[in-house]
């Protein structure tokens, strides 16, 4: 039997990268997408072209309801669930924390650590195997600014990803008898369109040649780490971190 795996924010970057590998190994994938119809069609289309099955879920993993209502589309969809990849989270302009307004803020910690919780959470209920589920593996995609705190760039940024580690931690003690396994990839200067949505389309590429490696990482390259901790190859790693970042 196939894997089933949900990811959210799938319909671009990391997530529509792991999608698509995750359709090459056969499985079949929910896709969730907050507002780009058009990408989350296109990439079903991918998943389904390398040899999985998907579907698109519309949700705002910020909203309880539309969390629930993404892994009920899924189990209707494919029977029920076997991993989850939290992945979805913005950033914003870089700019020190003196100078970023409390409405930022606020939807800065709604989406990358309120719905990472969120969504966690309801993979603890779907996956576990005391209440009723078959086990399986959570991945969530932290990044490396965890550990550095993008000191005037994105400090509430590198903050609700630190909320992610330790939810990371905490959660794969919680779950390891039940079943479940939890753990995070922190990419580091990556090739996607977020650097876009932080107003500097330019920054991979600009600051990826300051990395050991010399360059930006792509995104199916965290794809593959991703999909490796999804998979029975990890069966014994559990509350761990993989840095994908090219050493920085």
């Amino acid at each position: 039997m196939s894997k089933v795996v949900l990811i959210t924010g799938a319909s671009r970057g990391i997530g529509r990268a792991t999608a698509k590998l995750a359709g090459a190994r056969g499985w079949s994938v929910g896709i969730n997408f907050q507002g780009n119809a058009k990408a989350a069609d296109e990439a079903v289309a991918e998943v389904e072209k390398a040899g999985g099955s998907a579907i698109a879920i519309k949700g705002d993993v910020a909203v309880e309801a539309d969390v629930i209502a993404m892994f009920d589309a899924v189990e209707r969809a494919f029977g029920g669930i076997d991993g989850l990849v939290i992945n979805a989270g913005i950033v914003d302009e870089s700019k020190p924390l003196a100078d970023i307004g409390v409405e930022r803020l606020r939807r800065m910690f709604d989406v990358n650590v309120l719905g990472a919780y969120l969504c966690a959470r309801e993979g603890a209920r779907r996956l576990s195997t005391g209440r009723g589920g078959r086990g399986g593996s959570i991945v969530n995609v932290s990044s490396i600014a965890s550990k550095i705190g993008s000191p005037n760039e994105y400090v509430d940024y590198a903050g609700s990803k630190g909320a992610v580690d330790v939810m990371t931690i905490g959660l794969s003690k919680e779950l390891a008898a039940d079943g479940v396994r939890v753990n995070a990839v922190r990419p580091g200067l990556i090739d996607t369109e977020i650097h876009a949505s932080g107003g500097q389309p330019d920054r991979a590429h600009r600051l990826g040649v300051t990395t050991p490696m010399g360059r930006p990482g792509k995104a199916e390259e965290v794809a593959e780490a991703i999909v490796w901790l999804l998979g029975d190859e990890s069966s014994y790693v559990t509350g761990a971190f993989l840095d994908v970042s090219g050493g920085r």
